[in-house]
Parts: structure tokens; sequence; C-alpha cells
């Protein structure tokens, strides 16, 4: 199934990243003025290239001490259930064991539907515990 992709360590370009979000449908809840600054501050990023196309990625944001957010984890959807994602988060999974320190916090906000996926990796949700964001929009947090 993955035979045809090749990971590469390495957080995507801005062209790369805009590609893959526009794929899966993502443009009009991102700030694409932003994330390339953001991009850049990434403390690690995994690219699935096939034939010389970003098809996916994911990345880890955070401070690089005690916490560690996964993030922008997607896969074209031409791409898609071709085990793609296992190649993401085996990446992210390996930086994470071999960087973050013990007792680090790991957290990453996972689409409906999607829970099963991650829960193979150790992730779930803790009693006592509610994931909860906001977004800034005109200058208020909503």
């Amino acid at each position: 199934m993955t035979t045809n992709y090749a990971t590469l360590l390495r957080v995507p370009t801005i062209e790369e990243y805009r590609a893959i979000c526009d794929a899966v449908g993502w443009q009009d809840y991102m700030n694409f003025e932003a994330a390339e600054q953001s991009l850049d501050k990434s403390l690690f990023g995994v690219v699935i290239q096939h034939e010389n196309e970003a098809v996916g990625m994911g990345r880890v944001v955070g401070d690089g001490h005690i916490y560690f957010y996964i993030q922008d984890i997607a896969v074209k959807p031409e791409h898609q259930n071709q085990g793609i994602g296992q190649l993401i988060m085996s990446a992210i999974v390996d930086y994470l064991q071999n960087n973050a320190p013990e007792k680090s916090f790991v957290g990453l906000f996972a689409s409906e539907g999607k829970e099963p996926f991650y829960n193979k990796y150790g992730f779930q949700a803790h009693s006592g515990m509610t994931g909860m964001f906001g977004v800034v929009l005109d200058k208020e947090i909503k």
C-alpha cells in the first residue's frame, strides 16, 4: 500500500501546506498569511511524498519541554486509505519518544470519527478533562 510513498522528516513548505489544506477543505479555516511563520516555529514535521508531490503532512508544535501538540495531520483525498496517516503518526510518535521528556503532555484534536485511529497511538479522552479551543476573530476569542 505505502510502497510508492516517501517519508520526509521535515516541515512542509508553505506551498505544500497550502495545497494539502486546500485539498482537504481547510482553506476557509486557515490564515495562510501567518502560516509560513507558524511552520517555521514547528518542532518537527513530516511530509509524505508521492512522485515528487506532497500528499500528506503532520507536525508537532509546542514549547519542546513540557507541552507538545500534534497539528495539521492531513492527507489529500485521492491518497487516503493507503496507510499514509500511519506513516505520518509513526514518524511523529518516534520523534516524541526520542525528544519529549518524561511526563510531557502531548495533545491533539481529532476530527469526529477519527478517535479510533489516534487511540492506536495511545491517545485517549480523559475523564475530568475536556478539550476546548477558541479562534481569534475580530480581535476577540470566539
